[in-house]
């Protein structure tokens, strides 16, 4: 290079670069907080609850934002996002800092139903403290706090929030109610606004947790909208400082043995997600061993990971180093991580009751089983802990155990541990619909013009939409024609069978995965041997059928039972032994238990009542007020009260909704044909 080569160069340095992909334009720290600035304007803070300013709640009616996005900038806790998010990130991402697990909820129309109700049940449910007894609920300020009369004040709330809050190292902290109620403090802080919360321990699991239920209204009786951020990462932020506080920021040795026992875990963990982060096309390159200490931990940990990874399945190894991940890496370990947390759960759940069963015979249900389940009930739970539905686990008769979960709070409400119950698919009734098709029908031909013809003639159609009333009812055929129950001839005739009501139920039958569920008996085994009513034992001892019964397990117990109930009767002199070793059981012997278990529980109830007791006799009308429900071997019964006495009548579902008013019905072979209070006639 020539001299005057020299002196004309000039360096003309540019923007710093990296090989990393841009990602936007950086912007200095006054540019961002003049636009935090203008952002606060807008929303015309105002201070509430404590010192942190926040931005007004949102109308009422107006959605709750729950999930994080860009551009969520609404609801209390903003300022506090955007704090963090001006000054440096996230603390609790930080190494070291303590982890906490949030889970979060939000329920709409609270005091609709009974869900809210029976979510707080669960959640204080047997066997979730320290010592194995009930949960505990408290509060801000009370140790013991009434939870009616917290759903009592949410009746009318618009939603309602649900948190479960678990530290990792939950086991270390000196004390978890303490520790929650320091967390909802700073949140109200945060919020600007008091809350009015109640919370759970729970130290059922490997990891102790806390439930907390938060009533959606702020301290001025206004809806309480909380920014999306600060639900997704606010709130951890807070829980992970405040275990960070008191335990201390997490050595390198404890980092490393954390991540060390994930290595055999089969669940989606800390090392899988790294991995998947850091796959170029789902292909991770370890040949070549960095020269930083931790680098070379790291690259240790995924090559052990991926050995197991690979006895799995899961990952290849195409050279030394070289390795591609399965693309469905993450929700096979999803899957394998549930089903081994629902197996836990069953193992738990026998050996409350000091059983053991071979993990082969479980059997997991994700929705309504095929075949109808005949068991004990060994354990029932939230299906999801911030949800409503629940989870049954079932010792069957068939030797299996089973899982089943997202059921209907109120179908298993008389379902107690240790009663036994059968659950099947839910029987669908016949639809408005084929009734009117069938009614309609002429010698196996169903015409849509018929049908128009009548419906205008009737004039019944709300809405006066008659040619919609009729399209209905053809699309409902259409779905039947696929399933080979109707047949179409023509645009104006159908060919329709004439079991076409009982086949076109069954089709919903098939389809529907809710599950039904008939309670067979209240009370366990050990109680229906001794007992004077008409058990499931007498039930199962009448029919002579055992085939059903498997040589093990719950099986095996019910077969025993039922040989010790048999020499019960035999005492009492329901039953008679013949020479030939044939057993003779007295005539009507169900009929004669029940009646005689409920002559015995009236003259207890009567004690306590002012009313004499009278039975019921077969054929009669019972009618009174219907003052409450009574559980017996035989069944359950209705309390109907009149002025002078009362009787016991066979209860039905379908009178719970007359609880206190007047009802009448017709006793006819142990059960009861009601006929509700004084109205227009109607018989159910």
């Amino acid at each position: 290079m020539s001299a005057d080569d020299e002196n004309r160069f000039r360096p003309k340095p540019g923007r710093i670069r990296s090989d990393a992909p841009r990602v936007g334009k950086t912007k200095s720290f006054l540019t961002q907080a003049k636009k935090i600035a203008r952002q606060q304007r807008r929303t015309s803070p105002r201070v509430g609850f404590g010192t942190a300013a926040f931005t007004p709640a949102t109308p009422a009616g107006s959605h709750v934002v729950l999930s994080s996005g860009k551009g969520v900038k609404r609801g209390r806790g903003a300022v506090f996002v955007r704090t963090r998010n001006l000054g440096g990130g996230w603390n609790h991402r930080q190494p070291g800092a303590r982890r906490v697990m949030v889970q979060q909820r939000y329920i709409l129309h609270p005091g609709k139903g009974r869900k809210a109700q029976s979510h707080l049940r669960y959640i204080q449910r047997d066997g979730t403290s320290r010592d194995g007894e009930r949960g505990q609920l408290y509060s801000a300020a009370d140790d013991r706090t009434d939870g009616d009369a917290f759903l009592e004040r949410g009746q009318d709330d618009r939603h309602q929030f649900r948190f479960i809050i678990s530290p990792e190292d939950g086991a270390e902290l000196s004390d978890l109610t303490a520790y929650t109620r320091d967390l909802m403090s700073r949140m109200e802080s945060d919020l600007g606004t008091g809350l009015d919360w109640v919370a759970v321990n729970h130290y059922n699991t490997g990891h102790p947790h806390v439930h907390v239920i938060v009533r959606g209204k702020d301290e001025l009786g206004e809806d309480l909208v909380i920014n999306g951020d600060y639900i997704v990462h606010g709130i951890r932020e807070r829980a992970s400082e405040l275990a960070t506080l008191e335990l201390g920021h997490a050595s390198e040795i404890e980092q490393t043995r954390k991540l060390t026992a994930e290595i055999d875990q089969d669940r989606f963990t800390r090392i899988d997600r790294a991995m998947v982060e850091e796959a170029d096309g789902r292909f991770l390159d370890l040949r070549h061993e960095p020269g930083e200490p931790k680098r070379q931990f790291e690259r240790t940990l995924r090559l052990r990971r991926l050995s197991k990874l690979g006895r799995m399945g899961l990952a290849t190894e195409h050279a030394p180093g070289v390795w591609e991940l399965n693309e469905r890496l993450e929700p096979t370990l999803r899957e394998l991580g549930e089903r081994g947390d629902i197996i836990r759960t069953m193992q738990r759940s026998l050996a409350a009751d000091g059983l053991e069963r071979d993990p082969m015979t479980f059997r997991i249900h994700e929705g309504a089983p095929a075949a109808p389940v005949t068991g004990r009930v060994l354990d029932k739970y939230l299906a999801n802990e911030l949800g409503d539905n629940l989870t049954v686990v079932v010792d069957g008769i068939d030797g299996r155990t089973h899982h089943i979960a997202n059921m209907d709070p109120m179908q298993l409400e008389d379902a107690r541990i240790g009663g036994v119950i059968e659950i099947g698919r839910a029987e669908a009734a016949a639809r408005p619909s084929d009734r009117t098709i069938a009614a309609i029908t002429e010698d196996g031909i169903y015409r849509p013009s018929r049908h128009l013809e009548q419906a205008k003639f009737e004039g019944r159609v709300p809405g006066g939409d008659y040619e919609g009333y009729v399209d209905a009812h053809v699309r409902r055929l259409e779905a039947l024609r696929r399933a080979g129950i109707a047949e179409r001839i023509d645009g104006d005739q159908w060919r329709i069978p004439e079991d076409f009501e009982s086949r076109a139920a069954a089709y919903d039958a098939r389809r529907t995965r809710q599950a039904g569920v008939r309670v067979l008996s209240a009370f366990d085994l050990e109680n229906q041997i001794g007992a004077d009513g008409a058990t499931w034992l007498d039930r199962r001892l009448l029919s002579a059928d055992a085939s059903d019964l498997a040589p093990a397990g719950f099986g095996q117990q019910v077969r025993e039972a039922m040989d010790q109930r048999r020499e019960h009767h035999i005492e009492q002199r329901d039953a008679t032994r013949g020479r030939d070793g044939r057993i003779f059981y007295r005539r009507n012997l169900l009929t004669t238990l029940r009646e005689r278990e409920v002559a015995r529980v009236g003259a207890e109830i009567a004690q306590n009542k002012a009313l004499p007791f009278r039975a019921a006799t077969d054929g009669e009308n019972a009618s009174g007020k219907f003052t409450g429900t009574v559980q017996l071997s035989s069944g359950k019964f209705a309390v109907v009260e009149k002025s002078h006495e009362f009787t016991l009548v066979p209860w039905r579902p379908v009178i719970d909704r007359q609880l206190g008013r007047e009802v009448m019905g017709v006793v006819q072979g142990g059960s009861v044909s009601w006929q509700l209070g004084r109205q227009k006639g109607l018989a159910l």
